[in-house]
C-alpha cells in the first residue's frame, strides 16, 4: 500500500483537539454540502487522476440514479491524500466520505474524526461477515470499533519476465527463498560483453520507504520475528528481524542480483519499467497489471512471494501485508445518512465487481470474489495471498512512524550497498537505531 509516511502523534492530537473545537459547525463548511449532494475524496487507483475519475463515473452515476443523491467527486493523488486528510480533520472542513490507505486506519481512528462502523453504518454495509476477514481486520485498532470499511484489496505477489526465464532455461517460478536467490543469479547477466551486468535477477524500489517497511514486516515474520513484542515494545533489531532485512539487502549487497541503481528508485512504477524493458527478471508488487496493459506487455508471469520453506504456514507463511484501501465517513458530515448510503453502495457485491475489475484490485467482499472477472491466474494468486498469506501491518497509532523508521533504515542500507559493502553489523546497527527512536516515541 502506498503511504506518504507523515503520521505523527502530535499532529493527530492536534487534529483531535481541533475537531472537538470545530465539531458544532465544521460540517456546515464542507464544500457543496447539501441534502442532495455529498462530497467524496477518492484515492488515485487508476493510471492517472483523470483515469481514476473516469472509471468511477459509471458507479457514481448508478448511485445517483438509484438514490437521487449526487456525488461531488475529487480524486486526490497519493502524494497529497494523507496531508489533505489531516488538514480536513484539523479544520473540520472535509468531505462526507473518503478513501484512506488501510495502514493509516488506526492513526486516523485516534483523531476521533470518523464515524464508528457500528449501528446504522455497520447494518448498511451488510455486517462484517460479508468481508474478507483479513481486509476487515484493517479497519481500526484491535479490540476497538473500526472507523473504516474495506473497499479495495491488494496483496504482494512475485511478477516475472517469462521471456528472460525462458532464455535462462528456468521452467517454473521459485517457491523458496534459496531457489529465488539461485534463479536471480542465473538471470543476472552481462548481455553486451562490457564485463558488467546489464540484466538483473531482481528489481525493487530501494528508496521507497513504504515498500522497504513492507519487506521488513514480511521477511521478519518469515524468519520467526515480529516488529513488536506482545507488550507492544519495538523489536526491530531482534535476530530474526535482522536476518530478514539482511536477506533483502543482500540481494544488492552480497548476492549482486539487484542493480545498484535500484537504490535510487523511489517509485514502484520504475521497477515495473525495469521488468518490462528486460533490465530485470523478477519483482515483488501489488498490482502492476495497469502498467503492463498500458505498455502492451505480455511476457509476464505471476507466482507467490517465495517463503523460507515451500510448506511454511502461520506467520512464517506470510507473503504480504494486508494491503488495500478503506472507506471512512466523517463524523461531522452534515449529510451522514447519504454518506452511509454511498458507503453501502460502493461495498455492494455489484459495485465491488465493477470497481475492482476496473482498477485491477481485489474485491473485499467474499461474494464478489467468485465472479468470473476474478478467476484469472493473476487474480487467483493475489486472492490467495490476501486471504491466506497476509497479516495486517502492526495495528498501532504510530504505524506511520514505524514504517518511516524501518523503511528509511533499509533505504540507507541500500544506498550504502550501492557504493560499498554492508555487513550484518551495519544492518543490526541501523535497525537498533530505528528501534531506539521508535521506543523513545512511544
Amino acid at each position: 500500500m502506498k503511504n506518504p509516511l507523515k503520521v505523527l502523534s502530535a499532529v493527530a492530537a492536534t487534529a483531535a483537539l481541533a475537531l472537538s473545537l470545530s465539531a458544532c459547525g465544521g460540517g456546515s463548511n464542507s464544500p457543496q454540502a447539501s441534502s442532495d449532494t455529498i462530497t467524496y475524496w477518492a484515492s488515485d487507483q487508476g493510471n492517472s487522476l483523470d483515469d481514476t475519475a473516469a472509471k468511477l463515473k459509471p458507479t457514481l452515476d448508478r448511485f445517483t440514479e438509484k438514490t437521487g443523491v449526487k456525488v461531488q467527486l475529487e480524486v486526490i493523488s497519493w502524494t497529497d491524500l494523507y496531508n489533505r486528510i489531516l488538514t480536513a480533520v484539523t479544520s473540520g472542513d472535509g468531505p462526507d466520505v473518503l478513501n484512506i490507505g488501510n495502514t493509516w486506519a488506526v492513526t486516523l481512528q485516534e483523531t476521533g474524526a470518523f464515524e464508528p462502523v457500528e449501528g446504522e453504518l455497520l447494518e448498511a454495509v451488510g455486517g462484517k461477515d460479508r468481508f474478507l476477514k483479513t481486509s476487515w481486520s484493517t479497519g481500526g485498532a484491535e479490540g476497538k470499533t473500526p472507523t473504516s470499511v474495506p473497499l479495495y484489496g491488494l496483496a504482494y505477489n512475485m511478477y516475472y519476465n517469462t521471456k528472460l526465464f525462458k532464455e535462462a532455461g528456468i521452467e517454473k517460478a521459485p517457491t523458496t527463498w534459496d531457489e529465488f536467490v539461485a534463479d536471480a543469479k542465473k538471470l543476472t547477466k552481462d548481455t553486451n560483453g562490457d564485463g558488467k551486468p546489464d540484466q538483473w535477477g531482481f528489481t525493487a524500489a530501494g528508496a521507497s520507504v513504504s515498500a522497504n517497511s513492507h519487506q521488513a514486516f514480511v521477511r521478519g515474520l518469515q524468519n520467526g520475528g515480529t516488529l513488536f513484542d506482545k507488550d507492544g515494545k519495538p523489536t526491530f533489531d531482534s535476530d530474526p528481524q535482522v536476518e530478514g532485512v539482511k536477506q533483502f539487502v543482500d540481494l544488492m549487497a552480497t548476492q549482486k542480483v539487484m542493480s545498484p541503481s535500484d537504490a535510487e528508485l523511489s517509485q514502484g512504477s520504475q521497477k515495473v519499467d525495469n521488468l518490462i524493458n528486460g533490465k530485470a527478471a523478477m519483482m515483488f508488487d501489488q498490482s502492476p497489471l495497469k502498467n503492463f496493459a498500458a505498455r502492451d506487455f505480455k511476457d509476464w508471469g505471476v507466482a507467490p512471494i517465495p517463503m523460507m520453506t515451500a510448506d511454511a504456514t502461520g506467520e512464517r507463511g506470510t507473503q504480504s501485508h494486508v494491503a488495500g484501501i478503506n472507506l471512512s465517513v466523517f463524523k461531522n458530515s452534515d449529510n451522514k445518512a447519504n454518506a452511509i448510503k454511498l458507503a453501502a453502495f460502493l461495498t455492494s457485491d455489484e459495485e465491488q465487481i465493477a470497481l475492482n475489475k476496473a482498477y485491477s484490485s481485489l474485491p473485499v467482499v467474499t461474494a464478489a470474489s467468485s465472479d468470473a472477472a476474478f478467476q484469472t491466474e493473476e487474480v487467483k494468486a493475489k486472492n490467495d495471498a490476501l486471504a491466506n498469506h497476509s497479516l495486517p501491518m502492526p495495528l498501532i497509532a504510530k504505524e506511520g512512524q514505524m514504517e518511516t523508521l524501518t523503511g528509511t533504515a533499509i533505504k540507507n542500507l541500500f544506498a550504502k550497498a550501492a557504493t560499498g559493502t554492508v555487513s550484518e553489523d551495519d544492518i543490526r546497527a541501523a535497525l537498533k537505531d530505528a528501534n531506539n527512536q521508535m521506543a523513545a516515541a512511544q
